[in-house]
């Protein structure tokens, strides 16, 4: 299915582990293969797996920039569990709890139960494939291009609930990292990559958001020429200098 390959966008652009980036490509390549062997019910674990992937990068976007409202969101937890997601260095540490209760947080962003209710049923249908039960659930094409386009459509509307947050990192990269002489890396290229992308895992989609940025509303700050121009070099790397910014 062509579309399948949109899931892509909504994932890291790069990542600081290569161990990180290999799983990732791992998991698509296996989805691809075993898509194109016509083993459906493979290729939707896969796929699954790159979608709570994608969820646990949300929610790590939320722990690293809403930290106290991600704390009273672990209440109810285990003090083990509670001190090793706080502690967390890397997204992945969110599979140590039960995938249906991962999307709790999403409350934090906006999504109601009803919605939850939806992303935690496509947990429940997945265990059911990864049983063995004695039936194969995906034998034709036609049912896993299903199950591809109604995850894309959660994905879709995961990330648009996402869109304020993803404004908010990009507004405190652009306040934090204008000046070349403090910064981590002196050339805005580095700086792109490593603080706004690979920190915050930035998707092609979340850039999209951040082209769409008015960085006119941050002319009363005093450095805002420099502020113009790092948020520039953003457009000029990724959208080839397109954007509705300032």
């Amino acid at each position: 299915m062509e579309e399948a390959w949109t899931i892509l966008e909504y994932l890291p652009k790069s990542f600081k582990s290569e161990k990180d980036q290999e799983y990732i490509n791992f998991l698509w390549e296996s989805f691809q293969s075993n898509y194109e062997a016509g083993k459906y019910q493979f290729a939707y674990l896969a796929y699954h797996m790159l979608f709570m992937s994608f969820v646990y990068f949300i929610v790590w976007r939320i722990k690293q920039n809403k930290p106290e409202d991600f704390q009273k969101a672990l209440v109810g937890f285990q003090n083990e569990t509670e001190r090793e997601l706080l502690e967390a260095s890397t997204p992945f540490v969110f599979h140590k709890i039960n995938e249906s209760v991962i999307f709790r947080f999403l409350k934090l962003l906006g999504c109601d139960k009803t919605k939850i209710g939806n992303y935690t049923k496509m947990v429940k249908d997945r265990n059911e494939v990864a049983h063995s039960n004695g039936n194969i659930f995906y034998s034709v094409q036609e049912s896993i291009d299903e199950k591809i386009v109604s995850t894309l459509k959660i994905i879709e509307e995961i990330h648009t609930h996402s869109k304020n947050l993803v404004l908010s990192c990009f507004e405190k990269f652009l306040l934090e990292n204008y000046d070349p002489e403090i910064r981590e890396y002196p050339d805005s290229l580095n700086q792109i990559k490593e603080i706004l992308i690979q920190k915050n895992y930035f998707s092609e989609k979340d850039l999209e958001i951040c082209s769409a940025y008015d960085s006119d509303k941050l002319e009363e700050y005093e450095h805002f020429d420099q502020i113009d121009e790092l948020y520039a070099a953003v457009l000029e790397i990724h959208f080839g200098g397109s954007g509705s910014g300032g």
